[in-house]
């Protein structure tokens, strides 16, 4: 890295500190990722169109059909090769899903040109260098998520369906893919008694949010179809990070 670069890390690793989560918008997340490797985002089409035909959820207990989702799960240490894992389910327990948790869930893997592609390792490796800037000896457990949360006349979106929560990891990413005719979608960030501390919006592509997972929850508020006849869809892709050491 640059001295730049190295400033740049130590800054957000401080207000992450600080605050328990950052924003950070999509124009200052792509200079940090092009700044390192100018073609890190050369591959953004095909990692935008990887949401398409995604399967539903089918685990929903709630009934909803509204979210769309596929799953990898890596590792890596604070250098080196991020390493894909065999696919496996993915499990939260009832503590910090008390809607879907206490269930092996199956999902469709991400296609792994995806996943070794330049976006993907681009965000990886700078949210691997940031979280170990933030705890050196970590043996980091990576999930990636894709999430497509649609909305209609019928059935509002739930980005978060398990409302204010946690997610029993160490670090968050929620990086903004891209909003298609909704509303709202609001992010909030809250204090372990579920007070409210701030709140923004991901509106454009490479929009973060980063969250410290184990001092602060986090919620999404319901996304709503603007125009009835066209499709309504909010693209993310969530990143946890937990420390296997």
């Amino acid at each position: 890295m640059s001295d730049q670069q190295v400033t740049d890390l130590i800054s957000l690793a401080a207000r992450i500190n600080e605050a328990g989560f950052s924003f950070v918008n999509g124009a200052q997340a792509r200079t940090w990722l092009q700044e390192k490797n100018a073609e890190s985002l050369a591959d953004w089409a095909a990692f935008d169109a990887s949401w398409e035909n995604m399967p539903l959820d089918k685990y929903m207990a709630d009934g909803g059909r509204y979210r769309r989702r596929r799953f990898a799960t890596l590792s890596a240490d604070s250098k080196g090769a991020i390493l894909l894992e065999p696919h496996q389910p993915h499990y939260q327990s009832r503590e910090y899903n008390s809607l879907n948790g206490g269930v092996a869930r199956i999902y469709e893997p991400i296609p792994e040109a995806i996943i070794q592609g330049q976006t993907m390792q681009s965000v990886l490796h700078f949210c691997r260098d940031l979280f170990s800037h933030m705890r050196p000896e970590a043996r980091w457990h990576i999930e990636c998520h894709q999430f497509r949360i649609e909305a209609n006349q019928r059935e509002h979106g739930q980005p978060a369906p398990e409302g204010v929560h946690r997610d029993g990891v160490d670090y968050v990413l929620v990086m903004m893919v891209k909003r298609v005719n909704i509303s709202s979608g609001t992010t909030t960030l809250h204090d372990l008694d579920k007070q409210m501390l701030d709140s923004f919006t991901l509106t454009n592509p490479l929009d973060w949010a980063l969250v410290d997972d184990r001092r602060r929850m986090h919620g999404v508020t319901p996304v709503e179809q603007i125009d009835p006849v066209l499709p309504a869809y909010r693209d993310v892709l969530v990143v946890t990070f937990a420390d296997r050491a």
